[in-house]
């Protein structure tokens, strides 16, 4: 599709965006065209999902010069790779020659890229090192990999498939002290989970920005995590961990900067610390420790930590570990939560943790969220759906659901 064809589908996307705004009435979920429009889906892919960040990994999963991952976020692919000079850089998938997909493995340690469809190589600085049979005089040094922006926040990577993605350092400022605390620069990966959901990835994120649901639909978290109390009732039982805060090593603190309350041409972020049900030291199937403490943590307050960056990434803080959770659309239809728990980088596996009692709570509780968002999936494309009203408990959703609707309607380009 051309720049012409792009902008026409961009203009007719947003008049049909502008309709729908125009006749729904606030406080009342999305109407049926933003999950089953294919013009809508395609106004989103260019707004929202390549223009922002999301979270891919830990530093410590590129520890060697060479190590690499392939990350792949609906039509686009991108290769992260650690080079020579100790950088973590990022690039397209897509060779210069003729378009092929160069790196088609998942993930591994490579001194250079090799298109598998005619041969062009690649360093990993992504610049382009061979060629074969090409005219005399061919210049190689415009064809490198172009490159996919890549930042990093306190150990966690990021990367936008934008030349001008919104920024980052708001979030890496004010967030430095709880990152800090929890040692968020010293992490290893413990395990990661892709899941695959049939159902559009705003589905998917919505359902991650309530708990309203949570009662009905996850017993298990429900009895651990008092985030499933609407707010008042909530405070009531936060006494014990607040009274435990200080002496563990954290802060009572809260950081709102989510979605339309970001600084100007800045990714929304937040923060903030909820109690666990007494007895629940931690997010596992007995309430005890299933890791060493994190960081600069000195005891078990009973609590865990909301993280937010973005649209689409989300961290959940015990005092022992750290789940991150990433929505990404694959197409029209169907998008993929990938979850990555993180431990402390001293801790062994198999004498400090077992990779199934630290994924034991999320894991189920994802199962039961699939299941969730496909009879959503199915409900809403059904001619009887309509747009409903939102509980006091869905009020992070509704916030979330207009500065979606804002960012479709803005009329720059960037």
């Amino acid at each position: 599709m051309d720049a012409g064809d792009t902008a026409t589908r961009i203009e007719r996307a947003q008049n049909k965006v502008r309709s729908l705004v125009a006749a729904r009435p606030q406080g009342r979920s999305l109407p049926q065209a933003f999950y089953t429009d294919p013009d809508i889906y395609a106004l989103e892919l260019e707004r929202i999902v390549y223009r922002n960040w999301i979270l891919i990994g830990h530093v410590s999963e590129w520890p060697e010069a060479g190590d690499f991952r392939r990350i792949d976020v609906a039509d686009e692919s991108a290769i992260v790779v650690r080079g020579e000079d100790d950088r973590l850089r990022a690039f397209a998938n897509v060779c210069r020659h003729r378009g092929s997909r160069v790196c088609l493995e998942e993930q591994g340690t490579a001194r250079r890229f090799d298109c598998p469809y005619h041969g062009w190589s690649y360093g990993l600085d992504g610049a382009l090192v061979a060629a074969r049979d090409m005219p005399e005089g061919f210049d190689r040094s415009p064809y490198g990999l172009k490159s996919v922006s890549c930042e990093t926040v306190h150990g966690l990577v990021f990367i936008a498939f934008s030349e001008h993605p919104s920024g980052l350092d708001a979030a890496r400022s004010e967030l430095e002290r709880p990152m800090t605390a929890f040692g968020f620069q010293d992490l290893k990966l413990a395990a990661r989970r892709d899941y695959d959901i049939p159902a559009n990835w705003k589905l998917a994120i919505e359902n991650y920005q309530e708990c309203y649901h949570c009662a009905t639909a996850h017993p298990d978290y429900a009895t651990r995590h008092t985030l499933m109390l609407a707010r008042p009732k909530r405070q009531r039982v936060q006494a014990h961990m607040l009274e435990a805060l200080e002496g563990a090593g954290l802060e009572d603190l809260e950081i709102d900067r989510i979605d339309t309350k970001a600084p100007p041409g800045e990714t929304g972020y937040g923060y903030s610390r909820t109690a666990l049900f007494e007895g629940y030291l931690t997010g596992s199937r007995d309430g005890q420790p299933v890791a060493p403490l994190l960081g600069r943590l000195e005891a078990y307050d009973g609590g865990a930590s909301d993280f937010s960056f973005g649209y689409a990434s989300f961290l959940l803080a015990y005092s022992d570990h750290v789940v991150a959770y990433v929505f990404t659309p694959l197409d029209h239809g169907n998008s993929r939560l990938t979850t990555h728990w993180l431990v402390r980088g001293d801790a062994v596996e198999g004498k400090d943790y077992n990779v199934d009692a630290l994924t034991w709570l999320w894991h189920k509780t994802t199962l039961e969220d699939v299941e969730i968002i496909l009879n959503n999936w199915r409900g809403v494309r059904s001619r009887y759906y309509e747009p409903g009203p939102f509980s006091t408990m869905e009020a992070a959703e509704s916030v979330y659901v207009d500065w979606l609707l804002a960012e479709l309607l803005r009329e720059d380009d960037a």
